[in-house]
């Protein structure tokens, strides 16, 4: 199967199953010296793993990570790095009846006109459990970009239509939050309309927002490796996300050029933006502003109601999904938008290394 990796220097690649025995990423690109361990890595993972609040699959498991290559006395040697967490509560018998039916809103049916085969337990490589090796990786460019003085930070932005109010942001609140959202009122009523979906047996969606901070000027290529068109491949490529903007996004659409333009100022010698409607990126490269990417999800499809659908004979029927799923996916993605982001600035930042002699001569004429 192609498209397993992404990255160009800091390279990623995932691999395993929803229902397979375990899953994991490998890590190739990351400087050799960075101190990691576990411990780095698992507080991402925790972030992202099932059954931990009302709102995720009632699935239990504990997605401990184990380093097995690429780390040596507590450092990274410049070598693949190899993560492995284990699967253990796979109710694999919950799919029996999924092996010669398409699911709505699901990967089944195109899965089966590309290979002629696919693994009907959970999704296989579809499955939203892919996610938890890009949030190894994503923990690790993390720790990297702290050296470098870049935060990265993704949140809940909407559920159904209950919005954060971003007057109100707190970290702290994300982390603690079951819903991942801001502010502790939208998550109230968030998680008011998240059970009465439950309660119908539906699902919702919502929108997850990332803030990258201190990302210089100059990061990024003009053409076909903007930094925007590679944010949004990254974005992109995470399931259940249906589209994604980069700052003001489709509202440039009703905008005015005298007021979506971002007019520079200079401040001791400094240049920076009155506004930023451009989300950080102008013409495909950083301009050391905030950059700002956001992603609409679909709701969950895996829903406990009868919906139309045709098995692989290409009858139709009927079909009523059981077994364990969110009722929103959002929360849980959260981390994954920011894992993602953080990997491609910092493939963008390692790239970007190359694009001037002075650069070079830095590095090697010391």
């Amino acid at each position: 199967m192609a498209g397993s990796s992404f990255g160009r220097i800091f390279r990623i690649t995932t691999w395993g199953e929803s229902h397979g025995p375990a899953l994991g990423c490998v890590i190739d690109g990351c400087p050799a010296g960075v101190e990691l361990s576990e411990a780095d890595i698992q507080p991402f993972l925790d972030r992202r793993k099932p059954g931990n609040c009302a709102v995720a699959t009632s699935r239990k498991e504990s997605d401990e990570c184990e380093i097995l290559s690429g780390v040596f006395e507590g450092k990274t040697t410049g070598t693949p790095i190899s993560v492995i967490i284990r699967n253990s509560d796979m109710h694999s018998g919950d799919y029996d009846e999924l092996r010669s039916v398409f699911r709505p809103g699901h990967a089944d049916m195109t899965y089966d006109a590309k290979y002629g085969i696919r693994d009907h337990r959970g999704g296989g490589r579809s499955s939203g459990r892919e996610t938890a090796a890009r949030v190894i990786a994503g923990a690790i460019a993390s720790k990297v970009l702290a050296v470098l003085g870049i935060s990265v930070e993704a949140y809940t932005r909407s559920i159904g239509p209950v919005e954060a109010d971003m007057d109100e942001y707190s970290r702290s609140a994300v982390l603690a939050n079951a819903t991942a959202m801001p502010d502790i009122t939208a998550n109230a009523k968030a998680l008011e309309y998240i059970a009465d979906m439950k309660n119908k047996s539906d699902s919702c969606g919502g929108v997850m927002e990332c803030m990258v901070k201190g990302v210089p000027a100059g990061i990024g290529d003009p053409v076909f490796d903007k930094l925007d068109a590679l944010l949004a491949q990254a974005a992109m490529s995470i399931g259940a996300v249906k589209a994604v903007e980069i700052g003001d996004g489709t509202l440039v659409a009703k905008s005015l050029g005298s007021k979506n333009n971002d007019q520079f100022k200079a401040s001791k010698g400094n240049i920076s933006k009155k506004t930023n409607h451009a989300g950080g990126i102008l013409g495909g490269i950083s301009d050391s502003s905030d950059i700002i990417v956001r992603c609409s999800v679909k709701p969950t499809p895996s829903i406990a109601r009868s919906q139309k659908t045709v098995n692989v004979s290409g009858e139709n029927t009927e079909i009523e999904i059981k077994g364990r799923h969110d009722p929103v996916i959002v929360p849980r993605a959260v981390v994954v938008l920011e894992s993602m982001c953080a990997i491609t600035i910092l493939d963008c930042l390692m790239y970007d290394m190359s694009s001037r002699m002075e650069n070079l001569v830095r590095i090697y004429n010391n």
